[in-house]
C-alpha cells in the first residue's frame, strides 16, 4: 500500500499537473473603457468577484462591454394557480471591441430551477443565493474564455 502511495504521488508531480487559478502568467488584461448596462447589483457581483480593471494609460483593449439579464419565470402551477416551482436564467454577452473592431462576443447563460417557498422572506434569500451562485459560474466562465 506504501508503495502504491509513493508511486500515486510521484505519477502525480511529474504529469505537470498544476490547478487552473495559479498560473503565474495568468494574464490580466485591463480596459480603456467598461461598460455595463442591466441589473445594477449583478454588475456589481461581476466587478468583485473578477479581475476586470479599468486603466486610461496601460491598457490592452480599448473597451468591454457587458450586457446582463436576469429573468425569474413560473414553470408549474398547483390547483389554485399558485406558483409551485421557478426558473432562474442569468444571460451575459460579453463585446470585446478594440482599435475600432470587434475581436471577441460571446453570451454566456446559466440557469436554475427552485420550488417556490411559502415563507416570501426565506425565498427571497434563496433567490439571493441562487443569484451568486449563476454569477459565480458565469465568472469562471468568463474569465477563461478571456485567457484564451
Amino acid at each position: 500500500m506504501r508503495n502504491f502511495l509513493i508511486i500515486f504521488i510521484f505519477f502525480l508531480t511529474s504529469c505537470g499537473y498544476q490547478p487552473l487559478y495559479s498560473n503565474k502568467n495568468f494574464n490580466k488584461p485591463s480596459f480603456k473603457e467598461i461598460e455595463f448596462f442591466g441589473d445594477k447589483d449583478i454588475n456589481r457581483n461581476f466587478i468583485s468577484s473578477t479581475f476586470l480593471k479599468q486603466d486610461q494609460q496601460n491598457f490592452t483593449y480599448e473597451k468591454l462591454i457587458l450586457k446582463n439579464n436576469k429573468t425569474i419565470s413560473e414553470t408549474s402551477k398547483n390547483s389554485k394557480g399558485q406558483p409551485e416551482s421557478f426558473r432562474m436564467t442569468i444571460d451575459l454577452q460579453i463585446t470585446l471591441i478594440d482599435k475600432g473592431k470587434t475581436l471577441k462576443q460571446k453570451t454566456f447563460k446559466e440557469e436554475f430551477s427552485y420550488k417556490n417557498i411559502e415563507n416570501k422572506f426565506d425565498l427571497y434569500e434563496y433567490e439571493i443565493n441562487v443569484q451568486n451562485n449563476l454569477i459565480n459560474k458565469i465568472t469562471e466562465e468568463l474569465i477563461i474564455y478571456l485567457n484564451l
